[in-house]
Formats: structure tokens, sequence, C-alpha cells
């Protein structure tokens, strides 16, 4: 079982996650990080989420990946 961050990213600013999540693979890891995007993009604010990256990493503070939120959000119209 692996333990993630999932810190979110722009060209503005960084949002550093404080809490450690337990995932027992890589898809399932995969399947939280596309939650925890979907969860902001979902929430009331002004934010243009398209040039923001979701960074999934370990505790040892390695990057095991990256998810750009325009990945989720999918093409404009």
């Amino acid at each position: 079982m692996a333990q993630l961050f999932f810190h979110c990213s722009n060209d503005d600013g960084v949002w550093i996650d404080r809490r450690l999540a337990a995932t027992s693979n890589l898809t399932e890891a995969m399947e939280q990080a596309t939650r925890v995007v979907r969860s902001l993009i979902m929430a009331p604010s002004h934010e243009d989420w398209r040039g923001w990256t979701l960074h999934a990493s370990d505790d040892f503070g390695d990057e095991v990946f990256a998810m750009p939120f325009a990945s989720v959000l999918g093409k404009s119209h």
C-alpha cells in the first residue's frame, strides 16, 4: 500500500496537500486523484482550472505521476 500527497499547482502558485492518502495501487491512486480534481472543479469558485496540475507525490517527496486538470475537464467547446 502506498501513501500519496495530492499537491496542485499552476503558474501562479502551489496548493500543498497535508494529508497522506492511502492507495493500494497506481490505478486506485489515479482514480483518487481524478476525484480530487473533480471535487476542486465542481466547488463554487471563480478559478480557471485549465492551467492547474495535480502532482501525486510519495512521503519522500518523489513525484509518482502528474495529472493536468485539463485531462479531467476535457476539451472546451
